[in-house]
Protein backbone atom coordinates (compact mmCIF):
# COMPACT_ATOMS: atom_id res chain seq x y z
CA UNK A 1 0.00 0.00 0.00
CA UNK A 2 1.16 3.11 -1.02
CA UNK A 3 2.19 5.80 2.38
CA UNK A 4 -0.06 8.84 1.98
CA UNK A 5 1.41 12.19 1.92
CA UNK A 6 0.24 13.71 5.14
CA UNK A 7 1.33 13.93 8.54
CA UNK A 8 0.91 11.42 11.27
CA UNK A 9 0.53 13.91 14.21
CA UNK A 10 3.98 12.88 15.21
CA UNK A 11 4.24 14.94 18.28
CA UNK A 12 7.32 16.20 17.03
CA UNK A 13 7.55 19.84 15.30
CA UNK A 14 10.32 22.65 13.87
CA UNK A 15 12.08 23.19 17.01
CA UNK A 16 12.57 19.53 18.21
CA UNK A 17 16.15 18.38 18.34
CA UNK A 18 18.00 14.93 17.43
CA UNK A 19 17.89 14.44 21.34
CA UNK A 20 14.08 14.97 21.58
CA UNK A 21 13.28 12.40 18.66
CA UNK A 22 16.15 9.71 19.99
CA UNK A 23 14.58 10.10 23.59
CA UNK A 24 13.47 6.38 24.80
CA UNK A 25 15.21 4.65 21.65
CA UNK A 26 18.74 2.86 22.05
CA UNK A 27 20.58 2.12 18.64
CA UNK A 28 22.87 -0.09 20.62
CA UNK A 29 23.66 -3.28 18.15
CA UNK A 30 22.41 -0.81 14.82
CA UNK A 31 24.63 0.02 12.02
CA UNK A 32 24.42 3.07 10.31
CA UNK A 33 25.85 4.37 7.03
CA UNK A 34 25.89 8.05 7.00
CA UNK A 35 27.79 10.12 4.12
CA UNK A 36 28.44 13.71 4.50
CA UNK A 37 28.69 12.64 8.52
CA UNK A 38 31.48 14.61 9.43
CA UNK A 39 30.44 18.24 8.37
CA UNK A 40 27.08 20.15 9.37
CA UNK A 41 23.72 17.73 9.39
CA UNK A 42 25.95 14.96 8.42
CA UNK A 43 28.02 15.58 11.49
CA UNK A 44 25.28 16.32 14.32
CA UNK A 45 23.50 13.09 12.40
CA UNK A 46 26.64 10.98 13.23
CA UNK A 47 26.75 12.07 17.00
CA UNK A 48 23.28 11.37 17.92
CA UNK A 49 23.44 7.92 16.04
CA UNK A 50 26.20 7.74 18.07
CA UNK A 51 25.05 8.70 21.35
CA UNK A 52 22.14 6.81 21.00
CA UNK A 53 24.96 3.50 20.86
CA UNK A 54 25.10 2.48 16.85
CA UNK A 55 27.88 2.20 15.18
CA UNK A 56 28.35 4.50 12.33
CA UNK A 57 30.38 4.65 9.17
CA UNK A 58 31.10 7.65 7.59
CA UNK A 59 32.39 7.41 4.00
CA UNK A 60 34.51 10.81 3.29
CA UNK A 61 35.66 12.76 0.62
CA UNK A 62 38.68 13.64 2.78
CA UNK A 63 39.03 10.76 5.22
CA UNK A 64 41.76 12.66 7.53
CA UNK A 65 39.66 15.68 7.90
CA UNK A 66 37.20 13.37 8.66
CA UNK A 67 38.83 11.43 11.00
CA UNK A 68 39.72 14.57 13.05
CA UNK A 69 36.48 16.11 13.51
CA UNK A 70 35.15 12.57 14.66
CA UNK A 71 38.24 11.83 16.99
CA UNK A 72 35.91 12.64 20.07
CA UNK A 73 32.68 10.48 18.66
CA UNK A 74 32.91 7.05 20.31
CA UNK A 75 31.72 3.74 17.41
CA UNK A 76 32.75 5.54 14.56
CA UNK A 77 34.19 4.18 11.20
CA UNK A 78 35.63 6.46 8.50
CA UNK A 79 36.19 4.83 4.97
CA UNK A 80 37.12 6.98 2.01
CA UNK A 81 34.48 7.57 -0.53
CA UNK A 82 34.18 10.80 -3.20
CA UNK A 83 30.26 10.63 -4.24
CA UNK A 84 31.52 12.26 -7.62
CA UNK A 85 33.37 8.69 -8.45
CA UNK A 86 31.91 5.66 -8.74
CA UNK A 87 35.15 3.63 -8.31
CA UNK A 88 35.58 5.18 -5.35
CA UNK A 89 31.35 3.74 -4.27
CA UNK A 90 32.33 0.46 -5.75
CA UNK A 91 35.62 0.38 -3.18
CA UNK A 92 33.61 1.15 -0.44
CA UNK A 93 30.60 -1.27 -1.45
CA UNK A 94 33.00 -4.05 -1.44
CA UNK A 95 35.05 -3.41 1.67
CA UNK A 96 31.62 -2.75 3.58
CA UNK A 97 29.89 -6.07 2.46
CA UNK A 98 33.42 -8.15 2.82
CA UNK A 99 32.59 -7.38 6.50
CA UNK A 100 29.18 -9.24 6.07
CA UNK A 101 27.63 -6.72 9.02
CA UNK A 102 24.03 -5.74 8.19
CA UNK A 103 23.39 -1.92 7.62
CA UNK A 104 20.26 -0.61 9.64
CA UNK A 105 19.96 2.85 8.29
CA UNK A 106 21.73 4.44 5.24
CA UNK A 107 21.66 8.55 5.67
CA UNK A 108 22.54 10.38 2.49
CA UNK A 109 23.59 14.05 4.34
CA UNK A 110 26.07 15.03 2.04
CA UNK A 111 26.04 17.00 -1.00
CA UNK A 112 26.70 19.96 -2.86
CA UNK A 113 24.52 23.45 -3.04
CA UNK A 114 24.75 26.14 -5.87
CA UNK A 115 28.06 25.13 -6.89
CA UNK A 116 29.66 26.22 -10.05
CA UNK A 117 29.14 24.24 -13.26
CA UNK A 118 31.20 21.45 -12.57
CA UNK A 119 31.53 18.14 -14.66
CA UNK A 120 32.27 14.42 -13.17
CA UNK A 121 32.27 11.54 -14.45
CA UNK A 122 31.78 11.15 -18.11
CA UNK A 123 30.55 14.60 -18.37
CA UNK A 124 27.35 14.60 -15.92
CA UNK A 125 26.45 17.90 -14.11
CA UNK A 126 28.23 18.11 -10.96
CA UNK A 127 24.97 18.48 -8.68
CA UNK A 128 22.77 15.74 -9.97
CA UNK A 129 25.69 13.69 -9.67
CA UNK A 130 26.42 14.18 -6.20
CA UNK A 131 23.51 14.47 -4.57
CA UNK A 132 21.38 12.01 -6.59
CA UNK A 133 23.46 9.49 -8.94
CA UNK A 134 26.65 9.05 -5.87
CA UNK A 135 23.74 8.02 -3.58
CA UNK A 136 21.59 5.71 -6.10
CA UNK A 137 25.24 3.95 -6.92
CA UNK A 138 25.90 3.55 -3.44
CA UNK A 139 22.43 2.25 -2.78
CA UNK A 140 22.69 -0.01 -5.40
CA UNK A 141 26.34 -1.15 -3.88
CA UNK A 142 24.82 -2.33 -0.50
CA UNK A 143 21.77 -3.58 -1.60
CA UNK A 144 22.26 -6.92 0.00
CA UNK A 145 23.71 -5.51 3.56
CA UNK A 146 20.34 -3.51 3.11
CA UNK A 147 18.02 -5.79 2.74
CA UNK A 148 19.97 -7.77 5.83
CA UNK A 149 19.21 -4.56 7.74
CA UNK A 150 15.56 -4.68 6.44
CA UNK A 151 17.32 -0.80 6.66
CA UNK A 152 15.76 2.65 6.10
CA UNK A 153 17.39 4.75 3.40
CA UNK A 154 16.97 8.46 4.25
CA UNK A 155 17.50 10.67 1.29
CA UNK A 156 18.58 14.32 2.05
CA UNK A 157 15.87 16.57 -0.43
CA UNK A 158 15.03 20.50 0.55
CA UNK A 159 12.65 23.03 -0.22
CA UNK A 160 15.34 23.60 -2.88
CA UNK A 161 13.01 21.10 -4.61
CA UNK A 162 10.29 23.59 -5.66
CA UNK A 163 12.79 25.54 -8.03
CA UNK A 164 12.65 22.40 -10.21
CA UNK A 165 10.91 19.40 -11.04
CA UNK A 166 13.97 17.12 -13.59
CA UNK A 167 14.58 18.82 -16.76
CA UNK A 168 13.76 15.51 -18.86
CA UNK A 169 14.94 17.14 -22.19
CA UNK A 170 18.29 18.59 -21.06
CA UNK A 171 19.32 16.89 -17.10
CA UNK A 172 22.97 17.51 -17.67
CA UNK A 173 22.44 21.32 -18.70
CA UNK A 174 24.26 21.05 -21.71
CA UNK A 175 22.22 24.01 -23.28
CA UNK A 176 23.33 26.50 -20.64
CA UNK A 177 24.10 26.22 -16.41
CA UNK A 178 21.83 27.58 -13.77
CA UNK A 179 23.24 26.79 -10.30
CA UNK A 180 19.59 27.04 -8.61
CA UNK A 181 17.80 24.96 -10.78
CA UNK A 182 20.55 22.52 -11.00
CA UNK A 183 20.37 22.24 -7.27
CA UNK A 184 16.33 22.00 -7.64
CA UNK A 185 16.40 19.62 -10.18
CA UNK A 186 18.83 17.53 -7.60
CA UNK A 187 16.97 17.70 -4.75
CA UNK A 188 13.84 16.41 -6.95
CA UNK A 189 15.82 13.56 -8.03
CA UNK A 190 16.52 12.76 -3.93
CA UNK A 191 12.52 12.93 -3.15
CA UNK A 192 11.84 10.68 -5.99
CA UNK A 193 14.19 8.38 -5.22
CA UNK A 194 12.86 7.72 -2.37
CA UNK A 195 9.45 7.25 -4.14
CA UNK A 196 10.74 4.38 -5.96
CA UNK A 197 13.71 2.59 -3.86
CA UNK A 198 10.37 2.63 -1.56
CA UNK A 199 8.34 0.64 -4.06
CA UNK A 200 10.89 -1.56 -4.72
CA UNK A 201 12.40 -2.35 -1.54
CA UNK A 202 9.15 -3.13 0.67
CA UNK A 203 8.64 -6.45 -0.10
CA UNK A 204 12.55 -7.63 0.91
CA UNK A 205 12.01 -4.92 4.31
CA UNK A 206 13.94 -1.92 2.94
CA UNK A 207 12.11 1.50 3.12
CA UNK A 208 12.73 4.69 2.15
CA UNK A 209 12.35 8.49 3.08
CA UNK A 210 13.28 12.08 1.95
CA UNK A 211 13.26 14.82 3.77
CA UNK A 212 13.52 18.75 3.77
CA UNK A 213 16.01 19.29 7.32
CA UNK A 214 14.82 23.02 7.41
CA UNK A 215 17.24 26.04 6.99
CA UNK A 216 20.39 26.07 8.90
CA UNK A 217 23.54 27.76 7.84
CA UNK A 218 26.02 25.00 7.86
CA UNK A 219 29.52 24.31 5.19
CA UNK A 220 26.66 23.49 2.29
CA UNK A 221 26.41 27.51 1.94
CA UNK A 222 30.02 27.58 0.99
CA UNK A 223 29.65 28.16 -2.64
CA UNK A 224 27.32 31.67 -1.77
CA UNK A 225 29.07 34.82 -1.37
CA UNK A 226 28.40 37.06 1.19
CA UNK A 227 26.16 39.09 -0.52
CA UNK A 228 23.88 36.58 -1.74
CA UNK A 229 23.63 35.67 2.17
CA UNK A 230 22.64 38.60 3.08
CA UNK A 231 20.54 39.76 0.30
CA UNK A 232 18.40 36.79 0.93
CA UNK A 233 18.66 37.84 4.88
CA UNK A 234 20.82 34.41 6.46
CA UNK A 235 23.00 36.98 7.91
CA UNK A 236 24.00 40.00 8.24
CA UNK A 237 26.76 42.53 7.16
CA UNK A 238 29.35 41.28 9.60
CA UNK A 239 28.47 37.57 8.55
CA UNK A 240 26.15 36.31 11.97
CA UNK A 241 23.17 34.83 11.80
CA UNK A 242 20.05 36.54 10.84
CA UNK A 243 17.34 34.63 10.00
CA UNK A 244 15.18 33.57 13.00
CA UNK A 245 13.28 31.19 11.38
CA UNK A 246 16.52 29.06 10.94
CA UNK A 247 16.96 26.61 13.06
CA UNK A 248 20.44 25.44 14.91
CA UNK A 249 22.17 22.39 13.65
CA UNK A 250 20.60 19.61 16.50
CA UNK A 251 17.03 20.59 15.20
CA UNK A 252 18.22 21.07 11.47
CA UNK A 253 19.32 16.48 11.72
CA UNK A 254 16.13 16.27 13.92
CA UNK A 255 14.04 15.13 10.43
CA UNK A 256 16.21 12.57 9.14
CA UNK A 257 17.38 11.15 12.10
CA UNK A 258 13.72 10.67 13.19
CA UNK A 259 12.74 9.50 9.90
CA UNK A 260 15.29 6.70 10.45
CA UNK A 261 14.67 5.51 13.80
CA UNK A 262 11.02 6.73 14.47
CA UNK A 263 8.92 2.95 15.81
CA UNK A 264 5.80 5.78 14.53
CA UNK A 265 6.94 5.14 10.75
CA UNK A 266 6.77 1.20 11.19
CA UNK A 267 5.80 -0.20 7.73
CA UNK A 268 5.57 3.14 5.92
CA UNK A 269 8.00 4.78 3.15
CA UNK A 270 8.07 6.18 0.09
CA UNK A 271 7.02 10.09 1.28
CA UNK A 272 8.41 13.25 2.12
CA UNK A 273 9.21 14.45 5.29
CA UNK A 274 9.66 17.76 7.14
CA UNK A 275 9.82 19.31 10.90
CA UNK A 276 9.85 15.82 12.17
CA UNK A 277 6.79 14.60 10.37
CA UNK A 278 5.55 13.45 6.81
CA UNK A 279 5.03 17.01 4.80
CA UNK A 280 1.75 17.83 2.99
CA UNK A 281 1.29 18.12 -0.64
CA UNK A 282 2.72 22.01 -1.80
CA UNK A 283 0.51 24.38 -3.18
CA UNK A 284 1.63 24.44 -6.43
CA UNK A 285 2.16 28.17 -6.93
CA UNK A 286 2.82 28.56 -3.61
CA UNK A 287 6.45 30.08 -2.32
CA UNK A 288 8.54 27.90 -1.54
CA UNK A 289 8.93 28.55 2.01
CA UNK A 290 5.32 27.61 2.52
CA UNK A 291 6.84 24.10 3.00
CA UNK A 292 5.22 20.67 1.78
CA UNK A 293 5.88 18.68 -1.01
CA UNK A 294 5.76 19.63 -4.89
CA UNK A 295 3.34 16.53 -6.58
CA UNK A 296 6.09 15.88 -9.16
CA UNK A 297 8.70 15.61 -6.79
CA UNK A 298 6.22 12.15 -5.07
CA UNK A 299 5.08 11.39 -8.88
CA UNK A 300 5.39 7.38 -8.64
CA UNK A 301 5.79 7.38 -12.58
CA UNK A 302 8.55 10.63 -12.42
CA UNK A 303 10.22 8.14 -9.95
CA UNK A 304 10.28 5.36 -12.19
CA UNK A 305 11.45 7.04 -15.21
CA UNK A 306 14.29 8.57 -13.08
CA UNK A 307 15.05 5.41 -11.95
CA UNK A 308 15.60 4.05 -14.75
CA UNK A 309 17.75 6.55 -16.71
CA UNK A 310 19.89 6.54 -13.03
CA UNK A 311 20.43 3.06 -14.03
CA UNK A 312 21.02 3.53 -17.67
CA UNK A 313 23.58 6.45 -16.15
CA UNK A 314 25.37 4.07 -13.67
CA UNK A 315 25.18 1.01 -15.52
CA UNK A 316 23.31 -0.30 -11.90
CA UNK A 317 20.66 -2.28 -11.46
CA UNK A 318 21.08 -4.05 -8.61
CA UNK A 319 17.60 -3.35 -6.76
CA UNK A 320 15.36 -6.11 -7.90
CA UNK A 321 12.78 -3.90 -9.97
CA UNK A 322 9.82 -5.94 -8.95
CA UNK A 323 7.40 -3.08 -8.63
Amino acid sequence: MTTPQQPIGSGFGFRSTTNDVLSGISLTGKTAVVTGGYSGLGLETTQALSAAGAQVIVPARRPDVARAELAAVPGVRVEPMDLADLDSIYRLADALLAIGRSIDFLIGAGGVMASPETRVGPGWEGQFAINHLGHFALTNELWPALVAGRARVISYSSAGHHLSGIRWDDVQFDTGYDKWLAYGQSKTANALFAVHLDALGREHGVRAFSLHPGSILTPLQRHMSHDELTDRGWVDAAGNPADPTFKTLAQGAATGVWAATSPGLSGLGGVYCEDCDIATIADPVGPMDSGGVRDYAIDPGQAARLWRLSSELTGLDTVPTTA
